[in-house]
């Protein structure tokens, strides 16, 4: 007889199958290393197994795993040659690219353990983590232009849980975690599917006015944010669902709360504070003039932050802005994450770097050159990082530079 815990994971599998992926049949289905990431983690091998069951119950060919051992990443660190570390495995880049040219659904389930490489040397992990990023840009440029169905999903394990839940007893945190999960992916609800797309509606319908009004700006204001920045003619805000060229329905990220677009990356003005923390930088405070960082400091990684400026010309830009009502329930249940997928679903973010070439109208069919003089964005990276609270205002300025409310004090300041 199965236990809560296993009914509420193998419904987990299967809402990330139908609902997130929305696998079709005939579909081949990769779980594995988007962006640089080296692949899947062992600790994860139950969910996976659930997944690809309910992955080829639901019509897929084929299921394939790039598997991760965080432990051989930090053998390396410790023990390869210090000349090694500009090498990368292309053979996963190059799976990766592959699938997503085929129309292949993507799969990357995020289990971190920042603390377990806490104590390892952070440039050759730079360096790891930059031709990684190198390699996988061509994947990046296809999922700007929706080649694929591709969702991020979390998959606690017990580093991340440690991290997470430090009040708890050790026995309680991981347990504690995947309850979480649940909650935050509607899985705990009596019907998860109509959940998600009662979800869906109310962040579309949201999405749909902001489109309609097409503001030539954003105005957002904290006590540690004065920014102002352009947004391009022709934007489009995302949210919630999206559809590949296919036209496959899927959700990129699992769970989702924000409202997206691309700013103008040559419109920027003014000066930003990090309200939360990323596992390797806290205290971040920028300034940016004429779209570029100016002025970059934090409390802790200031180094890493200054590295990541380097990459290349786009990492100094925006690529981002999203919206987050403060009251969403990754945000109520008071903590951090320490990762990106819910942690930028609990908070107003910005994104330095790569832009989405979806969020401006023909930006999939425009040249690169195009595609920079609309305003967009591009860079080997896309680093976001969390700006809102509950003291966060943000206006919308019209085509003759007056100002109207989008969000009063972390919340929605319009009705629909």
């Amino acid at each position: 007889m199965q236990s809560e815990f296993e009914k509420n994971l193998e419904k987990y599998a299967e809402v990330i199958v139908k609902v997130g992926l929305n696998i079709q049949p005939g579909q081949r289905l990769v779980i594995g290393p988007p962006y640089g990431f080296l692949g899947t983690e062992l600790e994860t091998a139950p969910l996976v197994r659930l997944i690809a069951a309910k992955a080829y119950q639901a019509g897929a060919r084929l299921v394939d795993v790039m598997w991760n051992d965080e432990q051989l990443e930090i053998i390396r660190l410790q023990y390869a040659p210090r000349d090694s570390f500009e090498e990368y495995p292309s053979w996963r880049a190059e799976a990766a690219i592959e699938a997503a040219k085929a129309g292949d659904a993507l799969l990357l389930l995020i289990s971190p353990n920042s603390d377990l490489f806490a104590d390892q040397d952070q440039e050759l992990m730079g360096k790891t983590d930059g031709i990684g990023r190198r390699c996988m840009k061509p994947f990046m440029d296809l999922r700007g232009k929706r080649a694929m169905n591709f969702v991020m999903a979390a998959a606690p394990i017990k580093g991340w849980a440690d991290k997470v839940f430090p009040d708890l007893s050790p026995v309680d945190r991981l347990a504690q975690f995947w309850e979480t999960v649940f909650e935050f992916c509607r899985v705990d609800q009596p019907d998860p599917v109509s959940a998600w797309k009662e979800h869906n509606a109310d962040l579309q319908v949201r999405r749909d006015y902001l489109n309609s009004k097409q503001y030539t700006g954003l105005h957002m204001t904290t006590s540690g944010t004065d920014l102002r920045l352009g947004l391009p003619i022709g934007h489009i805000w995302i949210a919630g669902s999206d559809f590949t060229q296919s036209g496959i329905e899927h959700y990129a990220n699992f769970p989702t709360e924000e409202i997206f677009t691309m700013p103008h990356k040559d419109l920027v003005d003014g000066f930003v504070t990090q309200t939360t923390p990323h596992p390797w930088v806290e205290g971040l405070v920028l300034t940016f003039s004429k779209g570029k960082v100016v002025k970059a400091t934090a409390k802790e990684g200031e180094e890493l932050v200054h590295q990541g400026l380097e990459v290349d010309d786009g990492a100094q830009q925006l690529g981002e802005v999203a919206l987050v009502p403060n009251s969403n329930p990754i945000s109520r249940s008071g903590r951090i994450y320490y990762n990106l997928l819910f942690d930028e679903n609990a908070s107003c973010h910005l994104a330095l770097g790569n832009a989405y070439r979806f969020c401006i109208e023909n930006g999939e069919e425009m040249s690169l050159e195009e595609f920079l003089d609309a305003g967009g964005n591009n860079s080997q990276v896309h680093k976001d990082f969390m700006i809102g609270s509950e003291e966060m205002d943000v206006d919308g300025i019209r085509d003759d530079g007056s100002a109207e409310p989008i969000m009063r004090g972390g919340e929605w300041a319009f009705d629909v």
